[in-house]
């Protein structure tokens, strides 16, 4: 991916410095069972607020803006301002103004709106203070563990989470939350599916427009956002943590429809072909 020379959002806290004398991390094992409870079909971050204050409190960290000499952070940088610069033109289009999000590097652990969190969580976005926060080590584990390695892999990742602050500024977040205790958990995790599944179609979507301002993609780089799809859909994570596949407890999708989702954002570009609520096939 051609990235270098390139505007870098101003938009990213790095609260990868502690204090000194910031309070310990959360013990192996809780982290452990957060992973675990995430292949249940439990959002692991419901555990570690549970558990947090119990085991540890939250580090104190310092906010700054990434070294000039950090490449992995400046490049996180330029794949936020392009995210930008895209979401800002298509809601111009629909006569929206675009908020841009923060997006905040951490490590091991970080306390956001959405409660405290470990980096066994995983990228996320926090919709209660529009930030999505990544431990950078996310992005070995994404090359070593699942066999996904590449900047456009990376970047997809970071336009994923980007997707779900679309869906919140948009107001289907909110729709979906307020349907949590009121249709059973099987159901709810159908909806959180659709969920993930548009998130992945508005990163192809993205991917789609910001080849087109500044031809940003080399050959090969679709291929690497795909593998990295494929890589976290629920059916291999479950296949390969626990050897069985149980479709009811899916909440992000399976290999083939993140990947599916993620193709059609890309090659149509379109907003209006990302209803997934409503689509027959997923």
């Amino acid at each position: 991916m051609r990235w270098k020379n390139r505007r870098r959002s101003q938009n990213v806290e790095d609260r990868r410095r502690r204090m000194p004398g910031g309070k310990g991390k959360l013990s192996i094992g809780v982290i452990i069972f957060a992973i675990a409870a995430y292949f249940m079909g439990v959002d692991p971050s419901t555990i570690l607020q549970m558990v947090g204050p119990q085991v540890a409190s939250v580090p104190d960290q310092q906010v700054s803006t990434p070294s000039a000499n950090d490449e992995m952070a400046q490049f996180v940088s330029v794949i936020l301002a392009d995210t930008e610069d895209t979401w800002n033109q298509l809601f111009k289009q629909m006569d929206r103004p675009y908020q841009e999000p923060k997006l905040v590097l951490f490590r091991d652990s970080v306390q956001s709106a959405c409660g405290y969190n470990s980096a066994a969580t995983g990228p996320f976005y926090c919709p209660g203070d529009s930030k999505v926060y990544i431990d950078l080590s996310f992005f070995d584990e994404l090359d070593h563990r699942y066999k996904a390695p590449g900047d456009f892999a990376q970047a997809y990742v970071i336009s994923h989470e980007i997707g779900h602050h679309i869906q919140n500024l948009l107001g289907i977040s909110r729709q979906v939350q307020e349907q949590r205790g009121r249709i059973s958990k099987e159901e709810y995790n159908k909806l959180s599916v659709r969920l993930e599944l548009q998130a992945d179609f508005l990163a192809g979507v993205w991917a789609h427009h910001t080849n087109r301002q500044h031809q940003s993609l080399e050959q090969g780089d679709i291929e690497e956002a795909l593998r990295a799809a494929a890589a976290i859909g629920d059916d291999r994570l479950q296949r390969e943590s626990t050897g069985q596949i149980r479709p009811e407890s899916f909440t992000h999708g399976t290999s083939e429809q993140r990947a599916r989702w993620f193709t059609k954002g890309f090659k149509t570009g379109d907003l209006s072909q990302g209803d997934t609520f409503n689509a027959q096939r997923l």
